[in-house]
């Protein structure tokens, strides 16, 4: 099934681009998520603009995300959970748990959806998450887990 991609999805592609995947796939993540629209031929009217959107501003967002690297590369983050004694988590750590966190601390609004953490943060602790700021640019975000 061909769909249309309205946001960047990991290893899928960008917004805009036109992919072939399969259709439970599409029927069952994407559509729901809103992620993409099904393609057809006045859809690839929206395809246009999209990339033509997205052209104009690449060169501007790179040098913006190059900086937020370096203000997010530079910061840790404290996540607060509920934990049990053994500082075990009631819950999992989600991308919208650390872009909340960096908001808190004082740092850019991030999009949950471009947060990569590490599958299931289940105990207290350190980590790192990745963050995808533009096709080209990847920062690491460190936080730690601590007992709310």
């Amino acid at each position: 099934m061909k769909v249309i991609l309205t946001h960047e999805v990991s290893g899928l592609g960008a917004p805009g681009d036109v992919v072939d995947v399969k259709d439970g796939y599409a029927r069952n993540y994407l559509f729901p998520r809103k992620l993409a629209t099904g393609w057809t031929a006045g859809g690839q009217k929206q395809v246009d603009a999209i990339t033509k959107a997205r052209a104009a501003r690449a060169v501007k967002s790179l040098e913006e995300a190059k900086a937020v690297k370096g203000r997010l590369e530079g910061q840790s983050v404290t996540v607060q959970a509920k934990a049990g004694t053994a500082g075990r988590l009631f819950g999992a750590v989600s991308g919208a748990d650390v872009a909340a966190a960096v908001a808190a601390a004082g740092g850019p609004a991030l999009d949950k959806r471009t947060i990569e953490v590490p599958a299931h943060i289940k105990t207290t602790g350190a980590y790192q998450a990745k963050v995808r700021l533009h096709p080209e640019v990847q920062a690491t975000v460190s936080f730690e887990v601590v007992p709310a």
